[in-house]
């Protein structure tokens, strides 16, 4: 008796009974019957599904280690330039502070000499004072009466 599943009179579901032409390249995990070991078929899926999960995460990794990359360089960039701005800058008001200090010392000697010279020209115009107080006693004491005089006036009003 012929076996109605192999006969070539009855039709093949070829969901149930695919056809394997050669032997060769049939699928490793059919049983004998023909029928794929639905087991052995889960696990084939699932490698090939893990397969492609790792080559994606792989992706994903080299990708974020690229872009990692890029990142650090466009940072150690930046960086470079923001160090170098703050020397620059740094250099800049160094340079501000150091004309002036310069400036600040010109100014506090030019001020010591006009205090000295002012204070020479008090003392010259004391001693010419004192001189003529000698020299005119009562002609002193009348300049002194009329000054007190007009300035008590000016005051007053």
């Amino acid at each position: 008796m012929t076996n109605p599943i192999h006969s070539s009179s009855t039709p093949r579901d070829p969901a149930l009974h695919p056809a394997v032409p050669n032997p060769a390249m049939a699928d490793p995990h059919m049983t004998e019957t023909g029928a794929t070991d639905p087991l052995l078929a889960d696990t084939a899926t699932t490698s090939r599904a893990n397969t492609r999960i790792d080559q994606g995460a792989e992706r994903v990794k080299q990708a974020t280690t690229e872009a990692v990359s890029r990142t650090k360089q466009a940072v150690n960039t930046t960086a470079d330039k923001v160090e170098s701005g703050v020397h620059r800058a740094t250099d800049k008001a160094a340079d501000a502070a150091h004309r002036a200090n310069e400036k600040a010392a010109d100014l506090s000697e030019r001020g010591r000499q006009l205090r000295d010279d002012s204070m020479d020209k008090a003392d010259a115009l004391m001693a010419q004072a004192r001189e003529y107080v000698r020299e005119k006693p009562m002609q002193s004491v009348a300049i002194a009466v009329g000054a007190g005089w007009l300035l008590g006036r000016i005051l007053r009003r």
